[in-house]
């Protein structure tokens, strides 16, 4: 199994257990799919329940989620356009920096791919949902939560640049 964690928080932020695609040797597509858990554990008390008291299909601490979130506790947060668009320069920047120093070679197909790709994400910034990794750094990487052309499955974006691939 591959887990994938940002380079810069350490946050670990999908594995290879659910769909990866490679884009343009610059992005990952994790696909994803909405589940339902159930918080707290179930006590059986060896009963069956009447007629009377049969449930009707919607239990107390049921919650639906998104599966990568759920399973790698990605958390929620808000951007507008600007706040995006300066959050983005930093962060590429400091992409830019890891790269010279750990990958010199990649620093210009990086630059390029990655000024299209977020060229592409700004021109349809309000189809996105932003999710960070769980020790909520505000420097590391905005992973970005979109839907497929059916408006129903969810599918994750990450920068590729921007992940230490570790083998389980």
């Amino acid at each position: 199994m591959l887990l994938y964690r940002d380079i810069l928080s350490g946050d670990e932020l999908f594995s290879d257990a659910f769909p990866v695609k490679e884009i343009d040797d610059t992005l990952y597509e994790v696909d994803c799919k909405m589940i339902q858990v159930k918080q707290g554990a179930d006590v059986d008390i060896g009963a069956n329940p009447s007629a009377e008291e049969a449930d009707e299909g919607v239990e107390d601490g049921v919650e639906t989620v998104n599966n990568v979130v759920y399973s790698f506790r990605l958390q929620s947060t808000v951007f507008d356009k600007k706040s995006y668009m300066t959050y983005i320069k930093g962060y590429m920047k400091k992409l830019k920096g890891e790269l010279a120093s750990s990958n010199p070679d990649r620093v210009a197909t990086f630059e390029k791919n990655a000024a299209t790709r977020v060229k592409r994400i700004l021109e349809n910034f309000k189809d996105y949902e932003f999710f960070v990794g769980e020790s909520m750094d505000p420097e590391a990487m905005v992973a970005l939560l979109n839907y497929r052309e059916d408006g129903v499955t969810p599918y994750f974006t990450f920068f590729k640049d921007g992940l230490k691939v570790e083998k389980l």
